[in-house]
């Protein structure tokens, strides 16, 4: 028997790797990510930055960031806060091009 609990939901972030990698890293954790963090509702975030690809083939992406927030109606409403759409802007801003947005539903 399933227990029914509260779905969460994140939006996954893969960020493309950028033209300057230090530029980038240095910008991306002293700005974009206290900006993020100021989301309402958000209850968790990572981040962190690919090192390698396992299965030897081409590492795609450079880095990620996973944002939490309790549900769908959560996320909506911390994106569409001043902080959420501060942190979008910002997003717009510094995302390599072939950077890819997702929303994930978290399973059980």
């Amino acid at each position: 028997m399933c227990s029914v609990i509260a779905m969460t939901v994140k939006l996954v972030v893969r960020y493309a790797r950028p033209a300057d990698p230090d530029a980038f890293d240095r910008y991306y954790l002293d700005t974009h990510t206290p900006v993020a963090h100021a989301i309402p509702g958000l209850q968790r975030a990572e981040t962190a930055r690919f090192t390698s690809a396992i299965n030897g083939g081409e590492q795609t992406f450079y880095r990620s960031a996973e944002l939490y927030f309790a549900d769908r109606a959560a996320m909506d409403a911390g994106f569409g806060s001043a902080e959420g759409m501060t942190t979008g802007v910002d997003y717009e801003k510094i995302a390599p091009p072939g950077t890819r947005l997702f929303v994930a539903d978290l399973d059980a």
